[in-house]
């Protein structure tokens, strides 16, 4: 592998799905670490931590990839791109509530694969302009340094649920639908379920409670005050 921490680390047991990635992903120009059980990729990603994660949901042993997801997200925002052989909805919603800011499903487009991870990425970078600070009610959103705040204090956030918050937060006042948020933060090609978007806003209203002015405008979509 190259010098230095890997950009990706790919949590997959399936050998042959592992290398596939794992080739698609050092040929677009990232470095890769590959792990093929959630113990080792959980000491794997603690020691040397990654950009990213695309972790597996089935993986065999005693720590599967929500397991895997939970525990990275208890200690850092590093983004988490899910892999599942289910296509069932409680699984999808059950990855984003564990902190997942995308999926796949089997049998994918390794190219598709690619391209989620550098647009994952891209979002997940602290942008270079000046600090932009959005305060609504008693969170504060510091776009540069990518930080939400509540009273004060630090909330850890997935990307994906900061990238919301803050795509909520510079339209604060505005009514915007669930199509409007996904194409704003998760893109305008992306394709899925626009419940999607209800399960981040609920991770959002769990994590900042009621110190963030979320109204649901029933029928249409969500405004931030």
């Amino acid at each position: 592998m190259p010098a230095g921490d890997p950009d990706v680390v790919v949590v997959e047991d399936d050998p042959s799905i592992a290398a596939l990635v794992e080739l698609y992903l050092r040929d677009a120009g990232f470095r890769v670490s590959i792990s093929d059980t959630g113990e080792r990729a959980l000491d794997l990603i603690r020691a040397r931590p990654p950009k990213m994660v695309v972790l597996d949901v089935g993986l065999a042993g005693a720590i599967d990839g929500f397991d895997v997801c939970k525990q990275v997200r208890a200690h850092s925002a590093t983004p988490v791109l899910m892999l599942t052989a289910r296509d069932a909805e409680v699984d999808r919603i059950r990855g984003f509530e564990v902190g997942a800011d995308d999926y796949l499903v089997k049998p994918f487009s390794p190219r598709e694969l690619v391209v989620r991870v550098q647009a994952i990425l891209r979002r997940s970078e602290p942008d270079r302009a000046p600090t932009t600070l959005v305060t609504a009610g008693a969170v504060e959103i510091d776009t540069t340094r990518r930080e939400a705040r509540s009273g004060g204090r630090p909330v850890a956030l997935a990307a994906r649920e900061f990238d919301l918050l803050a795509h909520l937060g510079t339209h604060r006042g505005q009514v915007l639908s669930r199509r409007q948020l996904l194409d704003g933060v998760w893109g305008e090609g992306w394709v899925g379920d626009e419940r999607t978007v209800d399960v981040h806003v609920r991770q959002l209203r769990k994590k900042l409670g009621d110190a963030l002015p979320l109204t649901t405008v029933w029928g249409v979509g969500y405004r931030l005050d």
